[in-house]
């Protein structure tokens, strides 16, 4: 296995399912895809994550892994004024993320995604003419899935 994988806020939370306590495989498994630099994500992300996951255990791991939520590189700021150049994708930011000034993710993990030949894996649905992430990344050829398929892809069983 030597896909990349960018990870949404929601497939954290997702992850955040998988208590260390009855799960330590699962996480043995996440620990060794970011020792090999194959599960990333971004800053947004830990700042969605910041404000929306009560999961003590997954807000902790997060914090110890700050290497996985790197800030944007010029290219990929680059690539998400790109993404902003198709008018329906300016949706991406909702008037609550404006009002409030909130993280928004989305665009950033495609940047991500598409430099680095990545899969996003996020727990949105492809919707036919939305601002969703998966349509994004599909308008751009990027590859998406869910953590199902993501388990899948990799052949994890437990």
């Amino acid at each position: 296995m030597s896909a990349t994988y960018v990870l949404d806020t929601n497939s954290f939370r997702v992850f955040g399912n998988y208590y260390p306590e009855s799960f330590p495989s699962f996480w043995d498994q996440i620990e060794k895809l970011v020792a090999d630099g194959l599960l990333v994500s971004c800053r947004e992300v830990a700042k969605e994550l910041e404000l929306q996951s009560s999961a003590e255990h997954l807000n902790a791991w997060v914090d110890s892994h700050p290497h996985l939520f790197l800030d944007p590189t010029k290219k990929e700021m680059e690539y998400v004024a790109q993404i902003f150049r198709v008018p329906h994708f300016r949706q991406l930011i909702g008037q609550k993320q404006q009002l409030k000034g909130l993280p928004v993710a989305d665009p950033f993990l495609v940047a991500r995604g598409a430099l680095r030949g990545a899969s996003v894996v996020t727990e949105e649905a492809l919707k036919p003419n939305a601002a969703k992430l998966p349509n994004v990344c599909e308008h751009f050829g990027v590859l998406s899935t869910n953590v199902q398929g993501f388990l899948v892809e990799v052949g994890w069983r437990f």
